[in-house]
């Protein structure tokens, strides 16, 4: 069932997903699967399942000169996402991304998504690799969201990339995308970035995903903007419960995205993790309860390091 369809026969009631990482290469699924276990319980609507880029790592040689090899430490997307929907029945959606990836290579991840029944799907840029000062994509990739999604829909079409029919085409693939409320970093301005959110809503994204936000007035007064502009798709709100005291600087850091005076004021009167993880989670459940007295249907929670406040939250809200 395409993940909008779901998220629009919601009419009433309180609902959530989140999103998880595949493992690190050489572990195991038993953590991953300890994560989904701990939430199954409060019927999430579906998992999302991130894909990071390879990256290049630098390994000493015996004579002493380096070697620059490019690794992937998170692989299996794919596998992961077929391994979930096999064991516990919930919708996946894979994240397709432009980061280190050439078109060819989107292809086969395609073909084998679709071979394996899975037609949701989040389309992303993907983040600039960790040595680079701007986003560059690699020989043979995309440099924007916008191409992948020309290439997706082109697929759905029933043509390869390089115009070649698809002789039985399969079930076509939905798509969702991400979207800002605080901008994105690269952004010359909100409303820049919200015209290319309306782009993609006439390109085909069905539903946005916004990045995580701590302030619910940013979400609401990005919405009403959204809709004065014609954006008219789900726009899904992302939350992560403040966890860490280093988070007071990291999360602004790496996300963009501002914490409000009335957090961050009482992070710095915090004396331990502990202390900023309750915080995080009373934070977390005001936000989401604000959320769905306002309407929303479906809350996305990011799990990384938050997974018991996840639960927690969850276990409160729903």
């Amino acid at each position: 069932m395409r993940v909008v369809d779901l998220i629009n026969s919601q009419e009433k009631g309180k609902n959530f997903s989140f999103e998880v990482l595949p493992p690190l290469k050489g572990n195991g699924t038993g953590n991953l699967f300890a994560t989904i276990d701990k939430l199954r319980e409060y019927t999430p609507l579906f998992i999302n399942i991130t894909t990071h880029h390879s990256e290049y790592v630098y390994r000493e040689l015996d004579n002493g000169q380096f070697e620059r090899l490019r690794v992937r430490r998170r692989p299996g997307t794919v596998a992961i996402a077929a391994a979930i929907q096999q064991r516990y029945g919930i919708p996946v959606i894979p994240h397709v991304i432009c980061s280190g990836a050439t078109v060819e290579r989107i292809e086969y991840e395609l073909l084998d998504l679709q071979f394996l029944g899975i037609s949701n799907l989040l389309l992303l840029r993907g983040d600039k690799a960790k040595d680079d000062r701007v986003f560059t994509p690699i020989p043979g990739g995309y440099a924007h969201t916008t191409q992948l999604i020309e290439q997706v829909n082109r697929f759905n079409e029933g043509f390869f990339a390089d115009g070649t029919p698809i002789r039985h085409p399969g079930e076509p693939f939905g798509y969702g995308v991400a979207c800002y409320p605080e901008k994105h970093e690269e952004a010359p301005n909100l409303e820049m970035d919200m015209m290319y959110l309306k782009q993609k809503q006439e390109m085909g994204a069905q539903y946005a995903v916004t990045q995580l936000f701590y302030d619910n007035s940013k979400y609401y007064a990005f919405v009403e903007k959204a809709r004065e502009m014609g954006i008219t798709i789900p726009i899904i709100p992302g939350i992560k419960p403040f966890a860490k005291l280093s988070q007071l600087t990291v999360v602004p850091k790496t996300f963009h995205c501002d914490l409000p005076q009335e957090l961050a004021s009482e992070v710095v009167k915090c004396h331990t993790d502990a202390d900023a993880k309750a915080l995080g989670v009373e934070w977390a459940t005001h936000q989401c309860q604000d959320l769905y007295a306002h309407g929303v249907k479906n809350i996305h929670f990011y799990t990384v390091s938050a997974v018991e406040s996840v639960a927690e939250v969850a276990g409160r809200v729903l």
